[in-house]
């Protein structure tokens, strides 16, 4: 445990050039006291590392420094190939780095761990894109991730849903996110952090004006803020519905997960039916996906959904008149 852990010390101090006491013993869950005694070590061990005194200190190494040691586990090296994304990869123009870096990768173990590593490549595969869906098209991903990763400021011609449907931006971008298929640029526009589809990007230039990143900015957290958000501008209201005995027991194959989730934390009647309430998008949108479930669900409110769904089935009915 104490060897990983001074290894540990050594490779953040490596790849983050300072950290004081307490960013160490927090990233390795240890106490001060053992932070202290295994700096104490590293540096008895002929390690060049030192402390900056004062407020803006922290545990350093000397300038130019590096340790060709790695000590990957097995289950690291796997884990490394477990998280490959040769899609992804490739979209963002990375197919050579990440053939070369796996190229590397494995000449560094040893022959069984090799072995053993490598077999995760042929036995797991991320296919990112949902169910009958493509992934996008998306011809500025490269550009912007050359942005992204240089923090240069860019110039788009962006296609949003809203009249004007194209606009010009000038963004500042922060990060790529890809979810289901789609990538997603996390980018600031005059001091608003927003998320712009990259496929609606109809144009780009990548300037030559640097920006400077937002203090502890983490794109992670961001993205999830930004979900959190969504749902709450998406969901306008509820309605509330009674599912049938037959529905409710076949529940696993029903496309609405958040219908099945109210079914499943609901409790059946007598009769085996559930009445539970869902949160609906619109008037449109509810009766759109309620109706597909036929008399197996039954809207009782809002009136609204009711009427929507009654006129679909009158409109259905009249397209297909008894001969």
């Amino acid at each position: 445990m104490r060897s990983s852990r001074l290894l540990s010390i050594l490779l953040l101090l490596q790849t983050r050039r300072q950290l004081t006491a307490r960013e160490l013993a927090d990233e390795l869950e240890v106490s001060l006291r053992t932070i202290y005694r295994d700096v104490e070590a590293l540096a008895a061990a002929g390690v060049p590392v030192y402390a900056d005194q004062g407020r803006a200190g922290g545990y350093r190494l000397v300038d130019g420094y590096r340790t060709r040691l790695t000590g990957l586990t097995e289950q690291e090296a796997a884990a490394l190939f477990l998280v490959g994304m040769p899609g992804p990869a490739a979209a963002l123009g990375l197919t050579a780095e990440t053939s070369a870096a796996e190229l590397k990768l494995l000449a560094a173990l040893a022959p069984d761990q090799r072995d053993r590593a490598g077999r995760l490549k042929n036995r797991f595969y991320l296919d990112m894109p949902a169910w009958y869906s493509d992934a996008e098209d998306s011809p500025q991903l490269a550009p912007v991730a050359e942005a992204v990763l240089h923090d240069r400021r860019i110039k788009v011609l962006y296609r949003r849903w809203e009249a004007p449907r194209e606009v010009e931006r000038t963004l500042d971008p922060y990060g790529l996110v890809l979810k289901n298929g789609s990538w997603y640029v996390v980018a600031s526009a005059s001091g608003a952090v927003r998320t712009y589809r990259v496929s609606n990007i109809l144009d780009l230039t990548v300037t030559d004006e640097e920006f400077t990143r937002p203090p502890g900015f983490d794109l992670a957290t961001v993205w999830r803020e930004h979900l959190e958000e969504f749902d709450q501008r998406r969901f306008t209201g509820t309605a509330v519905v009674r599912v049938s005995a037959r529905l409710v027991n076949r529940r696993k194959d029903v496309s609405f997960p958040l219908l099945v989730k109210a079914i499943e934390a609901a409790e059946p009647a007598e009769d085996g039916t559930v009445t539970v309430t869902v949160p609906i998008e619109s008037v449109g949108n509810a009766a759109a996906q309620f109706i597909r479930y036929g008399d197996e669900l039954e809207v009782l409110a809002p009136d609204e959904v009711r009427a929507e769904i009654r006129r679909l089935a009158t409109t259905v009915a009249e397209l297909y008149p008894a001969p």
